[in-house]
């Protein structure tokens, strides 16, 4: 990010109160005013006019209006929103991926290790299959909310979003859809769960685990486990797409994101 740039009256004031500066301001102006003459002398009008027309084009090319950064920020968003659900609802997007790859949950990780110690790892190993394609299929389903989060958007957010921490269009998703995604991803979990058998399966051995004397309760909810985590992996992928947008010239796909995203 370009570092915050000091108001012109700001620096005037501080340079001006340094002796040496207060000293030499008559023969600083006439030897500006010499050299501007001079420079312009050697010039015909022509090369003049061209010169500030070149100046005049390349400053509005760079001067933003605030529909440009509102639009251009949509464009990341829907480009980040899609190439994330893509990449996590297609078959292993979950499974194969190890930063967002959902595990036997940890709170019964005991249980898993006792289920392996008797040869049972084929039983382990498919209930963990069958909570990243529940996760996977449910991910799927993110897009709707996501695109209808960013059009909603505002001045302000777009504005925050550009001059805000690398992350900040992740955290806007975030505070727009979460609760809607939990609620759209828990049905479909669920149903995906049930298909094989992993919700009894899981709801069986916790519930015999809790009934052994003296041990610390164990959480039984899947369907909240496996949306939390399906949640967390997904934007986790948003963040690393807006990441790349940020970060990465060649990812700005359009020539309105390598404007606005040029700004930042």
């Amino acid at each position: 990010q370009r570092p915050p740039q000091m108001k012109p009256v700001q620096i005037t004031n501080r340079i001006g109160k340094l002796p040496i500066f207060n000293s030499m301001k008559t023969p600083i102006k006439i030897f500006n005013v010499f050299l501007l003459t001079a420079v312009l002398s050697s010039c015909t009008s022509t090369q003049i006019s061209s010169a500030l027309k070149t100046y005049n084009d390349l400053t509005a090319e760079e001067q933003l209006t605030t529909n440009d950064v509102i639009d251009g920020l949509k464009q990341a968003l829907v480009i980040g929103a899609e190439n994330s659900t893509a990449l996590t609802s297609k078959t292993d997007g979950f499974f194969l991926n190890p930063d967002i790859k959902i595990p036997f949950p940890p709170e019964i990780e005991q249980v898993q290790t006792k289920l392996r110690q008797l040869g049972m790892n084929k039983l382990v190993d498919d209930f963990t299959l069958s909570i990243n394609r529940a996760a996977e299929k449910a991910a799927g389903e993110a897009t709707t909310l996501f695109i209808n989060a960013i059009t909603q958007m505002t001045v302000e957010d777009a504005w925050n979003i550009l001059k805000g921490e690398d992350d900040a269009a992740t955290i806007y998703l975030m505070e727009k859809t979460y609760a809607g995604l939990e609620l759209k991803f828990q049905p479909i979990i669920q149903q995906a769960l049930n298909s094989v058998n992993a919700t009894k399966y899981y709801e069986d051995v916790t519930s015999a685990y809790n009934r052994i004397p003296f041990v610390n309760k164990v959480e039984t909810d899947l369907t909240q486990y496996v949306t939390d985590r399906a949640l967390d992996g997904l934007f986790l992928m948003v963040a690393r797409e807006e990441a790349k947008i940020r970060e990465d010239p060649l990812a700005r796909t359009t020539e309105l994101l390598q404007r606005v995203f040029s700004q930042q």
